[in-house]
């Protein structure tokens, strides 16, 4: 490789010839070829490598899967050459060829020398910055995430508690059915009763399916009332105890009635069967609800952690919505209405759904932190173009406009020590732009503040 060909590239603007020389004969050159493997991810950084001509693309294991996390495809770019800096600096990412060209590769070694040869006090300044702001954003995120990831338990563990206990209740109360059921109909075949009999009273148990349940207490209570007399003078034992499964179940005076006519001295027995079947089926239909409870909290987990699905893939936005805000339930107070205007005709995009969840995590969290007990919180998609558009507002004070300026730098933040990062809004914006080609912008108004996100339909770099 030539000065002449290094030249051109601004990267190299302030070396005279002879440092330009001495860089080539430290340095050589390496081809590009397609789909071939220039350095490894995790392997220590023991090399500088320039891109010359050509692309290579930048892939990171991720789970189960390799994602490409960048491109190099304009001359000047650089990776690598971190042990000049740090003793364990390792290549972040998996270098492989797109397009064929040519790299310059400097040994970590032989940089780490001519920098301190030409550039001694930028030496100096660089250490510092690489190493103070590697620690600090590291300590700073892994914080983040341990704060998100256990405010997400605790939501998540209450959120699963409430069904989970009346499951567990319904289960208890199940047992004492049972009993009383098996018990009643030993009592009726005491008191032999005949087939005939039986499927009659199973004839008026059935009626009471097909009859409409009051849900007004107090008809409710009038009705268990004129049961409960009923019951008491036929002289059936706890009578008050049959009452309130009767009357839930839509029974009245004349079912009982009838009930009477057919069984004659069975019908405490036959009431007491009647009302623990109806017990019965109420306590199965709780269990069934609490477990269904359960399971869309787990279908909503697993949509939200993205855990059985590919990194990059059609994606439809609202899905990923749905699951944040199911995630961030427990922090929705009573006072706080979430509104959702969904696009009937927002398509699928190409995205990293779980890296978007992060995004409208981030902008759902900081909404209800604005709002505090009360307010609204508006989330709309709707279709722009080739660009779908998320926006998540809530009807907090507002942002001043020096903060609405700042709100996307990292480590600014306008909450209180120990209650945030500043992390948050850097991260959704590196999501949005960076990993997706998209915009991600604030619309500050007293009274009303709106975050608008914009994902292309079809990533360029897809």
């Amino acid at each position: 490789m030539r000065a002449e060909e290094l030249r051109p590239i601004p990267l190299f603007d302030g070396l005279d010839e002879a440092q330009l020389a001495e860089l080539l004969a430290a340095g050589e050159e390496v081809a590009i070829d397609d789909g071939v493997q220039l350095f490894s991810e995790g392997e220590h950084a023991d090399f500088w490598w320039v891109l010359v001509e050509g692309a290579i693309e930048l892939v990171r294991h991720v789970g189960r899967e390799d994602v490409v996390v960048g491109r190099m495809a304009r001359a000047g770019l650089w990776a690598g050459g971190f042990r000049a800096w740090d003793e364990q600096g390792v290549y972040l990412a998996t270098a492989r060829g797109v397009e064929p060209g040519r790299m310059f590769r400097l040994p970590s070694a032989a940089l780490r020398t001519l920098l301190d040869e030409w550039f001694p006090f930028g030496v100096h300044i660089v250490n510092g910055i690489f190493g103070t702001a590697r620690r600090i954003e590291a300590t700073a995120r892994q914080r983040d995430s341990l704060v998100t990831l256990g405010r997400m338990a605790a939501g998540l563990a209450h959120e699963l508690n409430n069904p989970a206990a009346a499951a567990v209740r319904a289960v208890a109360a199940m047992e004492a059915h049972s009993t009383s059921l098996l018990a009643s109909l030993g009592d009726l075949a005491q008191l032999r009763i005949t087939a005939e009999q039986f499927a009659g009273l199973d004839l008026l148990r059935r009626e009471l399916d097909e009859r409409p349940h009051s849900a007004d207490a107090l008809v409710l209570a009038d009705t268990e009332d004129l049961l409960d007399r009923w019951l008491e003078r036929r002289g059936v034992e706890c009578g008050w105890e049959l009452a309130s499964p009767l009357a839930a179940a839509g029974a009245d005076v004349a079912w009982c009635e009838r009930a009477d006519d057919l069984l004659g001295p069975a019908l405490g027995a036959g009431l007491s069967w009647v009302s623990a079947t109806i017990s019965l089926s109420s306590t199965l239909g709780e269990i069934r609800e609490s477990t269904r409870r359960v399971s869309e909290l787990v279908s909503a987990v697993r949509s939200y952690s993205q855990m059985d699905r590919g990194s990059r893939q059609p994606t439809q936005v609202t899905e990923g919505i749905d699951s944040t805000l199911v995630m961030l339930g427990h922090k929705v107070p009573d006072g706080v209405r979430v509104v959702r205007v969904y696009g009937d005709d927002v398509p699928l995009v190409d995205a990293f759904p779980g890296e978007l969840n992060q995004v409208w995590t981030n902008l759902v969290d900081n909404a209800l932190d604005a709002m505090g007990d009360t307010g609204v919180l508006h989330v709309a998609t709707r279709r722009d173009g080739d660009q779908v558009v998320v926006e998540v507002g809530d009807t907090g004070p507002g942002l001043a406009p020096d903060v609405a300026e700042r709100a996307f730098e990292a480590f600014f933040t306008t909450k209180d020590v120990g209650q945030g990062t500043g992390l948050g809004l850097d991260i959704a914006r590196r999501i949005v732009v960076e990993r997706h080609g998209g915009e991600i912008v604030i619309h500050p108004e007293p009274g009303h503040t709106v975050f608008e996100v914009r994902i292309p339909i079809s990533h360029p770099a897809a």
